[in-house]
């Protein structure tokens, strides 16, 4: 289904460029997390190598022109493009509140001391923020060829992710590393939360290559017909 609202999109100018500014919405995301994680992680200063508000704002504006698109498609158009539509809407409210929660782990470095110290959930946050670095990528890709092969698989390689940052939470709360400092762990809890939603919006936007619009960020069901 979804690479029939795939071609509507290449037919139509007003839909293909909102279509179009979905990935470039895609890219700027990830810049924004690689530079926001690199501060927080690995920098001794506060300093961040992007105006990662002027990003923000720009994805913003983004959503705001893909929006508009879409409005004015569909007063020409008619309702026949309408699922397609509402997709492709959806889609870009995922992208957005990423965009949102990449900039508040920007925020949280310039608080935040120095680098981020994890202690003994260091392995388990490199293996988080390595699948959502690699998520980002390849939710591009599903989405931009409508694989809905692909997508199953993605959903299924990182449906560890929520689970492991919502432990990883549980046993800050319950100091099980008593050698983290209380501003640390305080940190160390937001990133593992904000990395968590990144990966669930991620998810999002990968459900909607194959499930149909109603079931949009929830686990595919089986076809049983």
């Amino acid at each position: 289904m979804f690479r029939k609202w795939l071609a509507i999109f290449k037919k139509d100018t007003l839909m293909d460029r909102a279509y179009q500014r979905s990935f470039m919405m895609l890219d700027l995301t990830r810049e924004m997390f690689l530079k926001a994680k690199e501060s927080l992680r690995f920098r001794e200063d506060k300093d961040v190598d992007l105006n990662v508000r002027d990003q923000d704002l720009e994805i913003n504006k983004y959503e705001r022109e893909v929006r508009r698109n879409v409005f004015n498609d569909l007063a020409v158009g008619g309702t026949v493009k309408l699922p397609s539509a509402l997709i492709l809407v959806s889609i870009i409210i995922d992208i957005e509140r990423i965009g949102d929660y990449t900039k508040n782990i920007v925020e949280l470095a310039l608080a935040h001391p120095g680098k981020l110290i994890s202690g003994k959930f260091e392995k388990d946050l490199q293996r988080v923020e390595a699948a959502v670095e690699d998520n980002l990528v390849k939710t591009r890709a599903c989405f931009e060829f409508g694989d809905k092969n692909s997508a199953l698989k993605l959903l299924e390689k990182y449906k560890w992710v929520n689970d492991v940052c919502d432990e990883s939470l549980e046993a800050l709360i319950k100091e099980e590393d008593k050698d983290i400092r209380p501003g640390d762990a305080v940190a160390l809890g937001i990133y593992f939360r904000w990395l968590k939603r990144i990966n669930s919006h991620l998810r999002n936007i990968t459900t909607s290559i194959i499930n149909p619009f109603d079931r949009i960020g929830f686990e595919p069901k089986e076809n049983k017909e």
